[in-house]
């Protein structure tokens, strides 16, 4: 490590180390003295005698008035669960809004009321539980302090209850959590809360305790506390057997033939809490044929898109893993579990996954702890054996919000095997310092990691020692109520390959920086005004300069909760492999020609609070050696409480000269998602996509019998846009069960 990278680490550990404390209000919590009827109605004597955390602060449009809607929250806890109750106070008359019936709802047009906690004092991780006065509930994870946006997960679900009830210029709810459906520090008394509610009438947004305009409403940085009246014990054993039986009918037209099937399967899944902190989720034959299919986009970068993980094994905990490394270069990415390409065809296949487990979880206040192990299956077809995949990860705090992380991944034919599509293993090693100072102010991530294979399973040799095998990076983020400054490094080498990670691209140098001012103007229209310039820059020593980006940019908040974006961009490429701009077939330019365009982007998103709302993005300009004009977005319309209709679009019109191709690429879902009651749901997806020539549609019905517990009916279908002729088809029946012993 050189002087200035090891002094430029000291300096912003100093910051971390020494940041000012921050106003922190506290908030009681005693013991019920009756039976709490949950009604959403706040009218038992425990509620009565409650602590009462009042006083909430506006967060949007400002930070330096209190609340105008008024809020009260209570708690109160018996020997199995935690009790919160929340009444909102209206400023006026109300027409309360919510997107529709459907668990985890989510965005800023919606009523709202949102608790979150952490649990173990380290003002990173928190869990949160959310309701809306239509008594819709929520659920998510904050990770890495919530200190930007997506650092939110409404993924994650576990067992509780709630129920809401509008009375006369106001709304109550009251929410039940068990202990068991969360980790926390045997014996303590402090946990770190906080809390917020929007307003669908005025748009307010406002927290419990004072968070600064410019982080976002789950900043672990500016938590109040809650002090229990004695220790909190262990909640006893703690064991969910989750069991599903699923019969599915596929039906496969692409050989020219009808080919059909049926199969039947069983699995499981189990969550054994070991001690109120750690948790052991197992899995046996695991089946996600009901999750929701990914949301197709029109792909017009050189490299691979990243799309998120839904799957409900790899969710609790998440961060612990998937947070190593940065964005666009992660050393593990779970969905490489149970996918595999096939290199014949160059397309990507299901791999079915046989058993796996996972320990994760607190071992105190300073260590954190995960261990995944996930055996796939061979698939004779692509000549891939069956490939074993463990990561381990371990987690130290140091000073008040930072923490050093170890991570090591392993994918590895255990049969040890010659003559197969895999190498023997492929191995990450990595190290992370992740540093926010106690304000949020300061948000930093140094990393270095270190990729291993070995081909020949006859090489005595075993590890590749090739020093071009690493990828690190520093970020810094100082962010206040006037400015974000921005700074990125990084660099990774030729060789560099995380198999069971995501990195878009390797053998490069990047340096990327960002200044954005945050102006808040007295007006009646805007909230506030943000013009950015930034210069992102990648190079490596054979080529030079890669790829290059200038960008001056306006971005703004409306009063009415609306967002507009508008930017400038400068861009260059050197194409070190020939590339089709269009990714339709057509003749690409070759390799080594470099160009230089320029165009113009802007986006607006409307306020989501009104019945139709939409999202539209537009880019206009330059293109490689030929021209792009782009229209997309999302118009959706709002039948409360029932749905919501909308229409994802996206058209572009790319022209290049001769003899290059040109294409019209078009990309339309129409979706309905209808929410006829809070347990029973019903979503129908169509996308048609012409870049890929596929007309997909997607129908979805569940059924909540119980919590946690569903009967899923999916049934999926792809044509040929050109005459409609089949594809393939395939209906899932799938019953689950949450079990607790």
């Amino acid at each position: 490590m050189s002087k200035s990278s090891f002094l430029l680490i000291l300096l912003w550990t100093l910051c971390s180390a020494f940041a000012l404390a921050q106003e922190r209000k506290e908030i009681k919590i005693n013991r019920a003295i009756d039976v709490i009827e949950v009604d959403g109605q706040l009218n038992e004597a425990s509620w009565q005698q409650a602590d009462v955390g009042s006083d909430y602060h506006q967060n949007f449009p400002t930070d330096t008035v209190r609340a105008n809607a008024k809020t009260e929250l209570r708690f109160t806890y018996d020997d199995k669960y935690l009790y919160i109750g929340a009444k909102m106070h209206n400023p006026g008359p109300r027409k309360y809004v919510t997107p529709s019936l459907r668990r985890d709802f989510r965005g800023g047009g919606n009523d709202m009321i949102v608790i979150g906690f952490d649990t173990f004092d380290d003002n990173t991780n928190a869990f949160q539980f959310g309701m809306n006065p239509f008594g819709v509930r929520r659920e998510g994870l904050v990770s890495n302090g919530g200190a930007i946006r997506g650092d939110l997960s409404l993924d994650w679900e576990n067992k509780w209850f709630g129920e809401a009830y509008q009375g006369d210029g106001y709304w109550s709810v009251e929410m039940v959590i068990p202990f068991k459906s969360i980790r926390f520090k045997e014996g303590g008394k402090v946990w770190n809360i906080n809390s917020y509610r929007i307003d669908s009438g005025t748009g307010e947004r406002s927290t419990w305790n004072p968070i600064p305009r410019n982080f976002v409403l789950y900043s672990q940085a500016h938590t109040g506390r809650l002090i229990w009246d004695e220790p909190l014990e262990n909640p006893g054993a703690n064991v969910a057997f989750i069991p599903y039986i699923s019969t599915n009918r596929a039906e496969d037209n692409t050989e020219g033939s009808r080919i059909s099937e049926g199969t039947s399967a069983f699995g499981f899944d189990a969550k054994v809490g070991l001690g109120p902190a750690l948790n052991l989720d197992l899995t046996v034959n695991p089946d996600f044929s009901q999750v929701e299919v990914d949301r197709q986009v029109t792909n017009l970068d050189r490299f691979e898109i990243f799309f998120p993980e839904r799957r409900q094994f790899f969710l609790e905990n998440a961060d612990l893993f998937a947070q190593f490394g940065l964005d666009q270069m992660r050393p593990f990415f779970s969905r490489r579990i149970g996918v595999s390409r096939d290199e014949e065809t160059g397309t990507n296949i299901q791999n079915k996954i046989d058993f796996g487990a996972r320990l994760s979880g607190k071992l105190n206040n300073n260590w954190r702890l995960g261990v995944l192990n996930m055996q796939a299956a061979e698939e004779n077809d692509i000549n891939l054996p069956s490939l074993n995949y463990t990561v381990a990860a371990i987690q130290r705090k140091v000073f008040s919000r930072s923490n050093v992380g170890l991570i090591f991944i392993n994918k590895q034919d255990l049969k040890n095997e010659a003559g197969t599509a895999f190498k023997q293993f492929n191995r990450v090693l990595g190290i992370d310092y992740n540093l926010a100072s106690s304000d949020n102010k300061w948000n930093a991530k140094f990393f270095f990691h270190k990729s291993f294979d070995k081909d020949d399973p006859n090489d005595a040799e075993g590890i590749d020692e090739n020093d071009d095998t690493f990828s690190t990076s520093a970020r810094i983020i100082y962010s206040t109520v006037d400015w974000r400054i921005t700074a990125l490094a990084q660099k990774v080498g030729e060789n560099y390959n995380p198999e069971v990670g995501f990195a878009r691209r390797t053998n490069y140098e990047r340096l990327n920086l960002e200044l954005r001012k945050n102006l808040y103007p007295q007006s009646r229209r805007f909230q506030s005004i943000n013009p950015t310039i930034g210069l992102d820059v990648f190079r490596n020593e054979l080529n030079g300069t890669t790829d290059s980006e200038i960008s001056v940019g306006l971005s703004g908040q409306l009063l009415n909760t609306a967002r507009f974006e508008a930017t400038f961009k400068r861009t260059f490429v050197y194409l070190f492999s020939s590339f089709d701009p269009t990714r339709s077939d057509n003749l690409a330019l070759p390799e080594g020609t470099e160009y230089t365009y320029t165009n113009f982007e802007a986006s607006y998103n409307s306020n989501t609070r009104k019945a139709f709302f939409f999202q539209a993005r537009t880019t206009l300009g330059d293109y490689f050696n030929g021209r792009l004009q782009s229209l997309g977005g999302t118009m959706s319309y709002r039948f409360q409480p029932l749905g919501v209709v909308s229409l994802d679009f996206n058209y572009n019109r790319i022209r290049l000269p001769e003899p290059f191709g040109s294409a019209d690429l078009w990309l339309l879902g129409p979706r309905v998602d209808l929410t006829f009651s809070k347990k029973l749901f019903w979503t129908t997806f169509v996308q048609y996509n012409s870049q890929i020539d596929n007309l997909n549609i997607n129908s979805r019905l569940q059924w909540r019998f119980k919590p946690v517990s569903d009967i899923f009916i999916a049934y999926t279908d792809n044509y040929l846009p050109s005459d409609f002729s089949n594809k393939n088809r395939a209906l899932v029946i799938k019953i689950t069960y949450w079990l607790n012993l």
